[in-house]
């Protein structure tokens, strides 16, 4: 009796071991997203600043400060925090990054998500003193955060920067070997300049990140407006490759690693069209008005074509005067 207890319990304790597996693994989907490898990746992180007067001709800063990039920011996290996010209002880290480069904020806000483990480390590189060139480090992730966000404010701008949201190293249980990404500048919604070097205005209401194209937003004064342009040509580049990584190995990681020579990607240069004022308006009538007397409007060259784009027009023009454009003799 007692050997036929023993076994009906030990069905019942097998029985209850598989319903809670069956339980946990319908309770906690992770719909693939989590990572499960079996330890951590090294990788070499390169940003390349590719902002030249060739493929972004338009109110190019040559000084006062020229085109330049801020330092790097970059996390390791897991899909429970995010640095920033399209579509949805910059942090108060993400505002003052964006529009003065201040990291304060962005760095608080980075050590309060790791105590919650929501962020693995936190890495930064030193800025770049022109549009284009190079900055570099060696990043260390872990399966239980393996995505990772990194931002870098162009300099001079209202509050313009280039990003990385969220990007999944590992797939499954595998690290990815090699990822390469193009970089479009983003507006962090809370300054409304329209030019690299508009005044301090703030945005009130605080508007979404948004993403800045060639088209949008849609007004001539934008400095990133090409509307003959389908899209804007990368203004940066993300390039990370994973490092093999000795047990044995105890150096420290370190910033500005080059792995090999890296040489500028060459892009098509971008046609920059003459833009022109509005006409003034019409002046006095000059000589006699009975025959050969003429009057004049001007116009004003607003910004210089460049790389083959569409040449100025006229910038004055004269028509003959009639009876009602004349001064009355005295």
């Amino acid at each position: 009796m007692m050997s036929s207890e023993l076994l009906s319990f030990g069905w019942l304790q097998q029985l209850l071991v598989v319903l809670l597996k069956l339980t946990l693994s319908f309770a906690i989907p992770t719909n693939g997203t989590e990572c499960t490898a079996k330890g951590p990746a090294s990788y070499i992180l390169v940003f390349t600043g590719h902002w030249s007067p060739q493929t972004f001709p338009k109110q190019y800063p040559l000084f006062r400060p020229p085109a330049q990039w801020s330092k790097l920011m970059a996390i390791t996290h897991n899909k429970q925090h995010r640095l920033f996010q399209e579509g949805a209002l910059a942090s108060i880290g993400v505002q003052n990054f964006a529009e003065v480069g201040v990291t304060v904020d962005l760095v608080k806000g980075a050590k309060d998500a790791r105590k919650r483990r929501a962020v693995g480390a936190m890495y930064r590189t030193a800025g770049i003193a022109t549009g284009i060139g190079h900055s570099s480090t060696e990043l260390l992730l872990q399966p239980r955060s393996s995505l990772l966000s990194l931002m870098v404010k162009v300099i001079p701008s209202p509050d313009w920067f280039v990003g990385v949201d969220s990007l999944n190293l590992c797939e499954g249980g595998k690290w990815k070997q090699e990822v390469t990404l193009d970089l479009q500048p983003f507006d962090a919604g809370t300054d409304s300049g329209f030019t690299f070097s508009s005044p301090n205005y703030p945005t009130v209401p605080q508007e979404n990140i948004t993403r800045i194209t060639s088209q949008m937003p849609k007004h001539p004064a934008n400095s990133f407006y090409y509307p003959r342009l389908t899209e804007l040509p990368p203004i940066a580049s993300i390039r990370l490759t994973r490092q093999r990584r000795s047990s044995s190995r105890q150096t420290p990681m370190s910033n500005h690693i080059l792995p090999h020579p890296i040489h500028p990607q060459r892009f098509s240069e971008t046609p920059l069209d003459c833009e022109v004022s509005l006409w003034s308006s019409w002046g006095l009538c000059l000589g006699p008005c009975s025959s050969g007397g003429v009057r004049h409007r001007t116009r004003y060259i607003l910004l210089w074509p460049a790389n083959a784009g569409a040449p100025c027009p006229e910038m004055e023009e004269q028509t003959e005067c009639t009876a009602h454009n004349c001064l009355k003799p005295q």
